[in-house]
């Protein structure tokens, strides 16, 4: 009678067990590149999947476009481009991730997403831009525009920190901006006095954040910046 009573516990734990894992959240981690190829998407991959462990979700991450599919992508509740570079996706590829995000669910585009397909258009409203050109990596001011969203209400008016700062094209005027960056802190900008480097949106039927930061490897150690990344996450995710 023991024996069975232990055996009940342990079903019933293991059920339990399960039943917690299927509602976990589920994103997958992208970083094909076809152009240039960020040192830094090792330390990335590293740092998202610890993100993941300790703060309830699951990772997944590839470099294969064949995962872009209903049936593969269905099994997630957010996409991650984390530094893609070029034409990364075909027709088919992109028919279905367009089809995942007007499903409701997410995307966090980091960094170089923003230098990705340049020949879809639709990928670019949804980024929210494309990138044009940079200067060389240094010091620049960041001015927080919104502090009530998940990736920003840990940090302070303005965040003084180095990494590679993107001039963009082909602004989205509908994303709502997160951050901007003082041009005259640093040498190189080309937007002038409003300069967007991080932001969100709903966009058809999904919601997605992208941030302009990432290059450095050891943005991936930095606790404001993993804190941003974490944030829109979790604003995309719905947690």
């Amino acid at each position: 009678m023991r024996f069975i009573h232990y055996l009940l516990l342990i079903t019933l734990f293991l059920f339990i067990a399960s039943a917690t894992s299927k509602q976990k959240k589920k994103i997958l981690v992208f970083s094909k590149t076809v152009k240039f190829r960020h040192t830094s998407i090792e330390k990335g991959k590293a740092a998202l999947m610890l993100m993941g462990k300790e703060n309830n979700f699951l990772v997944d991450t590839t470099e294969n476009a064949a995962y872009f599919t209903a049936k593969k992508l269905k099994q997630y509740d957010a996409v991650v481009f984390l530094s893609t570079t070029g034409d990364v996706l075909n027709n088919e590829q992109q028919a279905a991730f367009e089809a995942f995000i007007r499903s409701g669910k997410g995307f966090v585009g980091i960094h170089a997403a923003a230098d990705t397909e340049y020949d879809w258009p639709w990928y670019g409203r949804m980024v929210g831009a494309y990138f044009s050109n940079h200067p060389k990596q240094q010091k620049a001011k960041l001015t927080v525009t919104n502090d009530q969203h998940p990736s920003t209400k840990h940090l302070p008016k303005t965040w003084e920190r180095f990494d590679e700062w993107y001039n963009y094209k082909n602004r989205n005027a509908d994303v709502k901006v997160l951050l901007t960056i003082d041009e005259s802190s640093y040498e190189g900008g080309k937007e002038g006095a409003y300069h967007p480097m991080a932001w969100f949106h709903s966009f058809e039927g999904g919601r997605v954040f992208y941030t302009a930061l990432g290059h450095t490897d050891e943005s991936y150690k930095e606790e404001a910046f993993l804190k941003h990344l974490l944030g829109g996450i979790k604003y995309v995710l719905k947690k």
